[in-house]
């Protein structure tokens, strides 16, 4: 499930015969020119109705942390991601203000959000996100703790992002009986993180990332030195919008 950044890179991977999309808040942040997490809420709605009315794929969306700590502001989050087009959405364990959500409330946090999703007039995919290693507290038995209490509240999808070692993913895997998303790493394939139980895979950012180095490098070459060689391309926009 690869993460478009805006309309036009949902078109294409789209018409590459991708199934499901899911935004990156990382992606979109940056097509603002601002760092992740400097999002508004509004802005984010807004985002979400653009992809979803340039494909006609499935959209789940990353909510960050829900747009607030409490556990009605992560409920409020799912139904106006809903309320956007989107079907699916994650909430996230973290605080901008730089600390892991303590256990019992990054549950309490879930379980709201699970409680908004089941609200809805149509199904909704809740992941729960468990931060530990994303965040630089690689804590593996208190990951493994959080989601398997996601899992109780109510959490379609778990995730852990950024697991880098086999062990991990699949003790993650194995630790829980709902479907875990893995963020793609550029040392593993597709087939060995399904060996290792991951059933579902998500890019994040990087995608967006590998674009806006390639536009970078390209600039640097111009400006440096005036070659224009990296303009070469050997796909036409047309080939995914249709004209």
């Amino acid at each position: 499930m690869p993460n478009p950044w805006d309309a036009g890179s949902a078109r294409a991977l789209e018409a590459l015969g991708f199934e499901a999309l899911a935004t990156t808040s990382a992606g979109f942040a940056l097509t603002l020119g601002r760092r992740d997490g400097n999002v508004t809420l509004d802005e984010l709605a807004e985002h979400v109705g653009e992809i979803d009315r340039a494909t006609g794929l499935p959209v789940s969306v990353d909510l960050e942390n829900g747009f607030g700590p409490a556990p009605e502001d992560a409920a409020n989050a799912i139904l106006r991601a809903a309320e956007a087009g989107a079907v699916g959405g994650s909430i996230e364990d973290y605080d901008p203000a730089g600390e892991i959500y303590a256990f019992d409330h990054a549950v309490e946090r879930v379980a709201a959000a699970c409680e908004a999703a089941r609200r809805l007039a149509f199904p909704f995919m809740l992941t729960a996100r468990a931060d530990n290693f994303f965040r630089g507290n690689p804590d593996l038995d208190d990951t493994i703790a959080r989601l398997q209490a996601f899992e109780r509240v109510g959490a379609d999808v778990l995730y852990a992002p950024r697991l880098s070692e086999p062990d991990q993913i699949r003790a993650v895997c194995e630790a829980v009986e709902k479907p875990v998303n893995v963020l793609a790493r550029p040392n593993f394939s597709i087939d060995e993180l399904a060996d290792l139980g991951a059933r579902r895979i998500s890019v994040g950012g990087n995608l967006a990332w590998v674009a806006s180095e390639a536009m970078f490098d390209a600039a640097k070459q111009i400006r440096e030195s005036g070659d224009f060689s990296a303009l070469k391309v050997s796909r036409h926009a047309g080939e995914w919008l249709g004209d």
